[in-house]
């Protein structure tokens, strides 16, 4: 099974967009699935259902940090690295996907007003592009980490 597919497979479980993300590569991260679910859970719907930067891509940057982030703050170079790197990922998603900003690949979609998440149900599940987002982000995240040497299991 790709990362993709696991991750598909635990947003159609319940978990958002972010969360599935992140908690397909728990393996990887050195995170249990509860903490990932924790750390990931704000970043649903575009942050909080604000519908913003999309959650896939919220969540995948969270695993990228984590696996290939910088974390000495003294050198700039690390984190130009890592930005360039990043933003890489954002902008094959955008050019594949049409955006990085959830209001913008739901448009069309009808979806309830407010900012509380909406049931669950198979609807939910059709009208949106969510669940294949969520295994498009989670399968480049994948395929970034192996291009860098990185050896996913």
């Amino acid at each position: 099974m790709s990362r993709g597919d696991k991750a598909k497979e635990l947003f159609l479980e319940g978990y958002n967009c972010s969360q599935a993300v992140v908690c397909a590569f728990t393996d990887l991260t050195g995170l249990d699935i509860s903490t990932s679910a924790k750390a990931a859970s704000s970043f649903g719907g575009g942050l909080a259902r604000l519908r913003e930067v999309c959650g896939t891509v919220s969540g995948a940057a969270m695993v990228l940090g984590l696996i290939k982030g910088y974390d000495d703050v003294k050198d700039p170079s690390k984190k130009a690295e890592h930005y360039r790197f990043i933003r890489s990922f954002a902008e094959t998603f955008a050019r594949d996907n049409g955006s990085i900003i959830c209001r913008e690949l739901l448009k069309g979609v009808k979806t309830t007003p407010g900012g509380d998440p909406e049931p669950r149900t198979g609807e939910f599940y059709k009208r949106r592009p969510c669940p294949e987002l969520v295994k498009y982000a989670a399968d480049l995240v994948e395929k970034m980490l192996e291009d860098t040497g990185e050896e996913p299991v």
